[in-house]
């Protein structure tokens, strides 16, 4: 079928995903370079047991999260939705989840430091909340666990540096094929690099989250970075759905395939 089949709203948003695709293969910039080597050199002087906790706890709030019933949301998904519709749906889920993540860095960054650290596993629940919703509103149940992976790259995509987001573009572009290969999920669940997911979401956010820790600029700091690390997760998700639903409807017959 032709590119006009799909509606003028479809077409609009085919351009702007393609924009979108492109700038997640962009070749890192001197800045990011830079940064990223700093990231990586202060790794290195972190102990190995350290590493191992902090792997551990982000493994286990993913697991607990993706594979439990907690955060599948109670709304059935908007199937038969158009793209509109969705979009529109996930424009006012964002909308609510950038204020409750702001809310909550004012909270803790106004309560020192231990506070501040408590927020790191707090806001990992917020955006991954979001995320379920956000799939319901495209129309995928996240009832079934393939979806629940789906919500996981689409994290790491979120938050990864500039080196990785290409390979992680590409499971997410051809995630019907990708998912349809899954073990039980229990087993693709050790298949996971949890320690690079950590390290990658740890430095996106690392600067704006330590800024948080600073007495008397703690709260300000940490509603902006908060907001701000949803915007960027809402950018990647509904981005990612737009893409599954052109995808969907080319392979059902009414467009050509991206």
């Amino acid at each position: 079928m032709e590119f006009t089949d799909y509606t003028i709203y479809e077409q609009q948003m085919m351009r702007q995903v393609k924009r979108w695709e492109i700038r997640q293969q962009k070749e890192p910039n001197l800045i990011e370079k830079a940064s990223k080597s700093v990231s990586t050199n202060i790794n290195k002087l972190i102990p190995e047991k350290v590493h191992k906790t902090i792997t551990a706890t982000v493994k286990g709030m993913f697991q607990t999260t993706l594979f439990g019933m907690n955060y599948i949301p109670q709304n059935e998904p908007l199937t038969g939705a158009s793209l509109a519709e969705s979009d529109a749906k996930a424009e006012e889920l964002l909308s609510l989840y950038k204020k409750i993540a702001a809310a909550e860095g004012a909270g803790t960054g106004a309560g020192g430091i231990l506070l501040g650290l408590a927020d790191f596993p707090i806001l990992i629940g917020i955006k991954l909340k979001f995320l379920f919703e956000l799939a319901h509103a495209y129309g995928y149940s996240t009832k079934d666990y393939r979806e629940r992976l789906f919500i996981l790259y689409v994290f790491q995509l979120a938050f990864s540096s500039p080196a990785k987001k290409p390979d992680l573009l590409r499971t997410i572009k051809n995630w019907h094929t990708i998912a349809s290969g899954f073990p039980p999920a229990e087993a693709y669940m050790d298949q996971v690099d949890w320690l690079q997911l950590q390290q990658e979401y740890r430095d996106t956010i690392d600067f704006r989250k330590m800024l948080q820790l600073v007495p008397g600029i703690g709260a300000v700091v940490g509603a902006w970075a908060n907001f701000g690390l949803l915007e960027e997760l809402g950018v990647a998700g509904m981005n990612s759905f737009r893409l599954r639903r052109l995808q969907d409807k080319a392979r059902s017959g009414t467009g050509e395939g991206l």
